[in-house]
């Protein structure tokens, strides 16, 4: 999103093999202890503004921006729809599939858990294939803050929690091919390097 913008920023990582979601500096942005979280030194009424959850930074961000959110009401809602599908549905429900498929959740001998998240995940899919049949983004010809929160969940279901195939992601076409848009865009690009890795 900070690509896309180009607003400046400055990254840092979080890195949770040495719990640094856990220092004090960091959960003064964010209480939750997860990532993303974002200061902006010059918020509202130019005073530090700290904000944690994804979908609000991203929603922050567009507005500071004047970018990838929709002017026209009906459009900026259907986008902010989209977007809290993402935040409801497919990040909870990919991330538990990807920790029963590649994590400790392998392991148990019960696969009930797993096809539940399996089936879920098809079904958003499926959402997600149907939304996008003949359009080149989720609200049609115009990228917003929607592709930006779900095509990331997309990459990781297929590549970071490997259940491509588990989910049958080849039956979803639509999906696959605004995942290959959206991996050629040059923000997305840049930003798959940030931060450099150690």
């Amino acid at each position: 999103m900070l690509e896309e913008t180009g607003l400046a920023y400055e990254p840092h990582r979080v890195a949770f093999d040495t719990n640094d979601q856990l220092s004090r500096e960091f959960l003064s942005l964010n209480p939750n202890n997860k990532i993303p979280a974002i200061i902006d030194p010059d918020g509202p009424g130019g005073e530090p503004l700290p904000l944690f959850e994804s979908g609000a930074i991203l929603l922050y961000l567009a507005e500071k921006s004047g970018q990838l959110l929709p002017q026209d009401p009906a459009a900026r809602y259907q986008t902010i729809q989209w977007l809290m599908f993402q935040m409801g549905g497919i990040g909870p429900m990919f991330g538990q599939l990807g920790f029963f498929n590649k994590f400790a959740g392998k392991d148990y001998q019960d696969k009930r858990p797993r096809d539940r998240y399996v089936e879920e995940s098809r079904r958003l899919l499926n959402v997600l294939n149907q939304q996008l049949e003949n359009r080149e983004w989720l609200m049609g010809d115009t990228y917003t803050i929607a592709d930006i929160a779900t095509f990331p969940w997309v990459r990781n279901l297929i590549n970071f929690y490997e259940a491509g195939e588990l989910v049958g992601i080849d039956n979803f076409p639509n999906v696959t091919g605004t995942l290959e848009r959206f991996l050629a865009r040059p923000a997305v690009v840049r930003g798959l390097t940030i931060p450099a890795a150690d």
